[in-house]
Formats: C-alpha cells, sequence, structure tokens
C-alpha cells in the first residue's frame, strides 16, 4: 500500500511539471527583418541616429553615402518642400527624412497602391534621430504621390 501511495505521489508529481513547464513554455518568433537602401550625407550626425532608431524597429538599411543627394531626391519624387537630410527606399517606396519606423511599418502593410511614400520635412526636434532632452516640436508625416499631391498620414506632438 505504502508501495502505491509513493508511485501515485511521484505520478503526480512528474504529470504536474510536465504540465508547469508546458505552460511557462514560451514560443519565441521574430518578426522577419525589412530591408532598403538608406541614402545619406557621409557627415550628419542625425541621420546616423535615425538609422539606429529603424533597425532597433526591425529595419536593416544598407547606407550609401552622397556628397549632393539633391539627383537622388529627385529622381524619387521627393519635393522640395518635404526635403530632409536623408531617403531610404523600402519595399519600392520612398521614406524622406526622419519618419518613425511605426508609421513606415503602417505604410508597408497596408501598401498603398497611389502613393510613392512618406516624408517629414526638414528635422523637427524629437522626431527619431533628432531627440534632444524632452524638446519635441509638432510635425506631420505627409504620404505623397507621384503628382506631388499629400496627405497628412501621422501626426506627432
Amino acid at each position: 500500500m505504502i508501495i502505491k501511495r509513493i508511485l501515485l505521489a511521484c505520478t503526480l508529481f512528474v504529470s504536474a511539471t510536465t504540465a508547469a513547464a508546458t505552460t511557462y513554455t514560451k514560443t519565441v518568433t521574430t518578426a522577419p527583418i525589412i530591408k532598403g537602401t538608406n541614402y545619406l550625407s557621409p557627415y550628419c550626425g542625425c541621420c546616423k541616429e535615425w538609422v539606429t532608431h529603424m533597425k532597433d524597429n526591425g529595419f536593416e538599411l544598407e547606407n550609401v553615402y552622397q556628397e549632393n543627394l539633391t539627383p537622388t531626391k529627385i529622381k524619387l519624387g521627393v519635393l522640395p518642400e518635404y526635403a530632409s537630410c536623408h531617403t531610404a527606399q523600402i519595399e519600392g517606396y520612398t521614406f524622406e527624412g526622419h519618419v518613425p519606423a511605426a508609421d513606415i511599418k503602417r505604410f508597408l502593410a497596408s501598401k498603398p497602391t497611389r502613393m510613392k511614400g512618406l516624408a517629414v520635412g526638414g528635422m523637427p526636434m524629437g522626431s527619431p534621430g533628432m531627440e534632444y532632452g524632452d524638446k519635441k516640436d509638432s510635425y506631420n508625416v505627409v504620404a505623397f504621390d507621384d503628382k506631388g499631391r499629400t496627405m497628412v498620414w501621422a501626426k506627432h506632438n
């Protein structure tokens, strides 16, 4: 009788341990890395900070350093009023300036057929790569098409 109780206790212990291990086992899934090309000046520190922001959010960008980015911006359809210090190409779309990675992911997930990309004109304080203490400017991320038409994609305060 004692042996039966010991065997029963051992069986229950093993079952409970197995169940607990199964319950607490996590399946680790990683999102696929999103690859692209970023055109930037070799002298701009904030561009490199933006690339770090992108890397931290699942992007892998090949950096192409150029002394004069204007021809690249013209080729990719970036209007002068939306120009910034770097221009990225990801999955066939153009991303100009300090666009937050979350906005780019949402744009890529929706795959808009009319729009060519997103832009943040200038270099607003507090945008990714332009962090400076607690200083933040309000800015819009605009979506643009090949005819220069734009719409506000996101607002940041």
